[in-house]
């Protein structure tokens, strides 16, 4: 198994979904890491995240550290 292989379907938030507002979609990689698109552009690339820089955004957007 690849370390960059997408192992589940990407996925948008339910903030954005009810709202109706495009955003990033997010899926689970092999390694515990997660591929990110845009969900406008879907066929404009891809990021990859490492499992530890994932969580450490994750523990940023709790913490507040992002301003939202």
């Amino acid at each position: 198994m690849k370390r960059h292989e997408i192992v589940t379907a990407f996925k948008k938030a339910s903030a954005s979904q009810s709202a109706g507002q495009d955003c990033v979609e997010v899926a689970h990689t092999a390694d515990g890491g997660r591929a990110v698109q845009d969900s406008k552009n879907r066929d404009g690339g891809l990021q990859f995240y490492a499992p530890s820089g994932w969580a450490a955004f994750i523990d940023g957007v709790k913490a507040g550290v992002f301003g939202g």
